[in-house]
């Protein structure tokens, strides 16, 4: 099933950009850019540098992250 090989990592947003894009550092060092799809998109509007958030990373490209909602 699509979706299952991808996995989630925590980091903490370093940088937001105006096309819903933003920069996140991850534990390990490495910088990631994270985008929001679908509903992610309305809670965009609150991340802000300095907010630790969740994304989901697909193993075939791991330097984009796409933001997990927390419900």
């Amino acid at each position: 099933m699509p979706g299952e090989s991808a996995f989630k990592v925590e980091g903490i947003v370093v940088e937001v950009m105006p096309n819903r894009t933003c920069w996140v550092e991850l534990a390990n060092g490495h910088r990631v850019r994270a985008f929001a799809t679908g509903k992610a998109r309305a809670k965009f509007a609150t991340v802000a540098a300095g907010d630790r958030i969740r994304l989901q990373l697909s193993p075939y490209d791991l330097s984009a992250g796409r933001f997990i909602l927390e419900t």
